[in-house]
C-alpha cells in the first residue's frame, strides 16, 4: 500500500495512506494529538505510580512511545512499553518524519534510534527504567490478559477498519488490562462507545477535535 509523508496543522509530520484517504495521526497535528490523547487523558492518570505498563494498539510511526519515553524521563517514571503493529513501516520512512525535531528532543537521537530499529519480539532496555517490546501481530491474533495498566487504541479509523472496533476486539483490550487500569483513543464515535460498554468498559467521552 502506497504510503506519502504529510504535514499536520500543528507542524508535525504524519503518514498518509492515499487508498484509504486516512492518516496515521490527527489532521489537527500528530503531535498535539498523542499529547492530548494518550498523556494528558491516559499516563497523567498515573502521576501516583512508580511503573507503569503500557500496551499501544498500532504502534505506527513510534511517535506515542518516543513521547512516552520522553515523559517518563522527565517524571521518573518506570514503563514497560509493549507495542503492537501488523504492518509495520519502513525505517527509512519514518527517519524522515520531523518528529525529533519538532519535540525539540534532538539530544535523544540515540533513544529514537533504538526505539526505530530495535528488534521486533524482543524486550529492549531503551534508557534508564523504559524497556520496549514491539511485536509484529494482528490486533485479532492477541490473547494476552493482564498485561496493561495502560492501553493506547491507536489504531486507524472505524471508516477504514471497522474490524478493529468491535466488541470481539474491545474483550481483547479489556481483558488485557489489569483491574485498575484504563483505555484511551482518539474516536469519540457512537458505535466504538457502545461496543466498549458492551463489554464491561466505564466510558467517559473527552473534549477534543
Amino acid at each position: 500500500m502506497e504510503r506519502k509523508i504529510i504535514q499536520t496543522s500543528d507542524g508535525s509530520s504524519s503518514v498518509y495512506l492515499p487508498e484509504w484517504d486516512e492518516n496515521y495521526h490527527s489532521k489537527h497535528g500528530a503531535i498535539q494529538e498523542a499529547y492530548h490523547v494518550f498523556i494528558k487523558n491516559g499516563l497523567d492518570l498515573f502521576q501516583d505510580s512508580s511503573k507503569v505498563q503500557v500496551l499501544e494498539m498500532g504502534f505506527g510511526t513510534g511517535l506515542n512511545c518516543m513521547i512516552t519515553y520522553l515523559e517518563a524521563i522527565r517524571r521518573g517514571l518506570k514503563i514497560d512499553y509493549l507495542g503492537l503493529e501488523g504492518y509495520p513501516l519502513e525505517t527509512k520512512m519514518i527517519f524522515e518524519l520531523n518528529h525529533l525535531d519538532q519535540l525539540k528532543a534532538q539530544q535523544e537521537s540515540k533513544v529514537y534510534s533504538n526505539i526505530q530499529t530495535s528488534d521486533w519480539e524482543k524486550l529492549t532496555r531503551i534508557g534508564p527504567g523504559f524497556t520496549l517490546t514491539k511485536k509484529e501481530i494482528m490486533f485479532e491474533d492477541f490473547h494476552e490478559t493482564e498485561v496493561a495498566d495502560l492501553i493506547y487504541f491507536d489504531a486507524f479509523g472505524a471508516r477504514v477498519q471497522p474490524e478493529l472496533w468491535t466488541e470481539t476486539i474491545f474483550k481483547k483490550m479489556y481483558e488485557a488490562l489489569k483491574d485498575t487500569g484504563v483505555i484511551v483513543t482518539y474516536s469519540a464515535k457512537g458505535s466504538v462507545r457502545r461496543a466498549m460498554q458492551a463489554v464491561g468498559f466505564e466510558v467517559e467521552r473527552l473534549p477534543g477535535p
